[in-house]
C-alpha cells in the first residue's frame, strides 16, 4: 500500500528543517546571515574567460574580433570584467576573516578594497599579458611539432593552465581568499595540469603536454623552465603543531633555477634547490639538491639519494 501524499510531505518538511539547521552548517561552512555575497562558480568562470578574451584578443570568447572594432570590443570586455571582479572580490573577502553564526558583515569596507584591488588587477593586464606572450614563444620553440604562436594559443592546454595561474597568482598577491583557488582549480578540471596559485614562476615558461603535473603552492620556478607531463613539484613531509596537524604556510616545495628542463614523471621533492641549466631525467624521485648545470639520470639520482633523509611521507600535499 502507498504511503499518503500528506505523509510524504510532512516526511520531506522534516527532512528540510534539518538540513536548513545552522549548527549543522557553522562548524564547516559560511553562512549568509546578513546576505554576504558568496563566490559563484558560474561568475568565475566567466571572468576567466574574459580574462582570457582580453588577454589573446579573438583567440577566446565569441566575439569576432578585428582591427576596427578591437578597442570597441575590448571596452565592453573590460567593463564587465571589472563589474565581475568587484563582485567576486567582495564575496572571496567575506571569508577573510574567521566567521561565525552570529551575524552577518559590513560589506562597505570589502566594496572599497574589492574596487582597489580590481583596479589595480586591470592596469596589470598589459604587463600579463607581456609574459603569457613569453610562454608562448617558449612553448613554440621548445615544441618541433608546434607549426605557429596560435597553435600554441589555440591548441596548446598549457596556455589556458598559464593563464589561469598568472591571474589567480596576481589575486593572491593581493590577499584575496577562494577565489584564485578556485580560477586555479578549473583549470586543473579542464587541462589536468595542477598550478597552485601561491606558486611563483618566472617568464618563458613552458609545460609540454601537461597532463599530470602538479605544481605547489610554495614552489619557486625561474626563467625558462621547461616541464613535461606527470612531472610534480611537491612536498616531501610536513612539519606538525603541538596538536599534530600540518603548520600551514611554511615552505615545503622546490626551487626551480633558470633554465632548467624536467621531463616526464620526475618528482621534485621538499624544499631543495635545482641549479640554473640542469636537466632531470624522466621517471626520477629527487629528494636532494641538485647542482647547477647537472644532468641528473636514474643512477645518478639513486646515489644522491642514499645520501640524504628520504621521508617515507607520501607526497600529495599542494
Amino acid at each position: 500500500m502507498m504511503r499518503s501524499h500528506s505523509y510524504d510531505e510532512n516526511d520531506l518538511k522534516q527532512t528540510v528543517v534539518e538540513l536548513a539547521d545552522q549548527d549543522s552548517l557553522c562548524r564547516m561552512c559560511h553562512l549568509r546571515l546578513g546576505f554576504e555575497p558568496l563566490p559563484q562558480e558560474p561568475m568565475i568562470h566567466e571572468l576567466v574567460m574574459l580574462c582570457r578574451s582580453v588577454l589573446f584578443p579573438g583567440f577566446f570568447g565569441k566575439e569576432e574580433v578585428n582591427a576596427f572594432n578591437m578597442e570597441y570590443l575590448l571596452g565592453l570586455q573590460v567593463e564587465r570584467l571589472k563589474c565581475l571582479l568587484e563582485n567576486q572580490i567582495v564575496a572571496g573577502l567575506v571569508f577573510k576573516d574567521k566567521h561565525d553564526c552570529k551575524g552577518g558583515k559590513d560589506l562597505s569596507p570589502l566594496l572599497d578594497t574589492a574596487r582597489k584591488v580590481t583596479m589595480r588587477f586591470l592596469h596589470r593586464l598589459p604587463e600579463l599579458r607581456r609574459i603569457l606572450h613569453t610562454d608562448v614563444e617558449a612553448i613554440y620553440l621548445g615544441d618541433p611539432a608546434a607549426t605557429s604562436h596560435e597553435e600554441v594559443i589555440y591548441c596548446y592546454p598549457a596556455i589556458k593552465a598559464i593563464i589561469n595561474h598568472r591571474i589567480a597568482h596576481e589575486l593572491l598577491l593581493e590577499g584575496i581568499p577562494i577565489i584564485p583557488r578556485m580560477i586555479s582549480e578549473m583549470a586543473h578540471s579542464e587541462t589536468g595540469i595542477d598550478i597552485h596559485p601561491g606558486a611563483q614562476i618566472g617568464h618563458h615558461f613552458a609545460i609540454d603536454h601537461g597532463t599530470g603535473v602538479v605544481i605547489g603552492a610554495t614552489a619557486i620556478i625561474g626563467n625558462n623552465v621547461k616541464l613535461y607531463q606527470g612531472v610534480t613539484l611537491g612536498a616531501k613531509s610536513f612539519d606538525l603543531d603541538e596538536d599534530n596537524n600540518p603548520i600551514k604556510g611554511i615552505p615545503r616545495h622546490p626551487i626551480i633555477g633558470n633554465n632548467v628542463i624536467i621531463y616526464s614523471n620526475a618528482s621534485i621533492l621538499g624544499r631543495i634547490t635545482i641549479g640554473d641549466n640542469a636537466v632531470i631525467g624522466g621517471n626520477i624521485w629527487v629528494t636532494a639538491d641538485v647542482p647547477a648545470g647537472e644532468r641528473l639520470t636514474q643512477a645518478k639520482a639513486s646515489n644522491n639519494n642514499k645520501n640524504t633523509h628520504i621521508s617515507t611521507d607520501k607526497s600529495d600535499d599542494k
